[in-house]
């Protein structure tokens, strides 16, 4: 039995509730993402939907929050279309995608993919408003205690990184927010897609928080170069982004950076609470490398050395970032 039978009752009454009936002609389990749930694609009447069964809650894993931002988002054509949620049992059934690669099928060039995910991203951010759940900066500094508390690398590696990020986040903290319906986790596997457009999913970290957090993690996942952030801000501005713009970007991208690394490691943490690893430094290669890499299939994050080579990789790009001429320059354009 694929669904765990604690479960059943509340599935087949989502079933019976989208469907008439919770008689399924089959059910596949699918894999990927961190978020903890069981997700199937399941049939029924010959035809493909989604299956997502929540796993253990938190504050921020709450469905009571995110399946309103999910709905909220499939009534504006952004997500696939909502069958059936229900936050009290955890179960949701929504449209299937049949997905197809984004980097190497998408029919036009990498500008008109960007240009896409830019309008997808000016959508999303004109939805009614997404219920607040935290300040996005005081969220870092939760995250940040606990890669301090997981112990997974020498503190004389990530002392740098510390230390940087509270500059940034002092002068950030200074900048006024402007919060939209913002998505919070826009990485290509929460972008789908099905040959014709873009759909976005997996809607859990889905706040109203500041739009630069979408826009820096869209930047940071989907381009490689200045041509295509100019891109990315142009059509999403519906003009071209004059220095203030280029500038928050920057700094928005170096919090992402941030933010991803720690995600990363604490959860290889997890993985081995014994783990220690005795570099003094980090020490990966460039992150642009490595999504490279995941785009060829020569670089995934089954192995838990590669998901600490990303975590680092990410850390390290935040470094170096902040320590570069480009950082003093986005700083003094912010404060002109």
């Amino acid at each position: 039995m694929l669904i765990p039978e604690a479960k059943r009752p509340a599935v087949d009454k989502a079933l019976n509730t989208a469907f008439g009936t919770h008689q399924l002609d089959n059910i596949t389990p699918l894999t990927g993402g961190l978020s903890g749930a069981m997700v199937f694609r399941i049939r029924v009447g010959g035809i493909a939907y989604l299956l997502r069964i929540e796993g253990e809650r938190s504050y921020f894993k709450d469905p009571a929050r995110w399946y309103g931002c999910m709905r909220t988002a499939a009534e504006a054509f952004l997500a696939p279309r909502v069958r059936y949620a229900c936050a009290e049992d955890g179960v949701a059934v929504v449209d299937y995608i049949a997905e197809q690669s984004l980097m190497y099928e998408y029919p036009g060039t990498r500008i008109d993919m960007i240009a896409e995910l830019a309008q997808a991203a000016r959508a999303l951010h004109a939805t009614p408003g997404f219920p607040v759940l935290t300040d996005y900066l005081d969220g870092m500094e939760g995250v940040l205690g606990q890669l301090r508390a997981s112990e997974l690398m020498r503190p004389e590696a990530l002392a740098e990184m510390f230390a940087r990020y509270a500059e940034l986040a002092q002068v950030y903290r200074r900048l006024p927010q402007d919060l939209v319906s913002s998505h919070n986790d826009l990485n290509p596997g929460n972008v789908l897609y099905d040959g014709s457009r873009l759909w976005l999913v997996d809607w859990e970290s889905a706040f109203r928080a500041d739009r630069w957090v979408d826009l820096a993690t869209l930047a940071n996942f989907f381009t490689k170069d200045e041509a295509e952030e100019e891109a990315l801000l142009r059509v999403y501005f519906g003009e071209a982004p004059d220095a203030a713009k280029r500038a928050r970007l920057f700094l928005a991208r170096q919090i992402n950076h941030v933010f991803n690394g720690a995600i990363f490691l604490i959860g290889a943490a997890g993985e081995r609470p014994e783990a220690r690893l005795r570099g003094n430094r980090l020490d990966a290669p460039p992150y642009l490398e490595l999504h490279r890499g995941l785009g060829e299939g020569s670089f995934a994050f089954d192995a838990w050395e590669n998901r600490v080579t990303y975590g680092q990789a990410r850390l390290a790009a935040a470094v170096e970032n902040l320590s570069g001429p480009d950082c003093a320059r986005a700083i003094a354009a912010l404060a002109a």
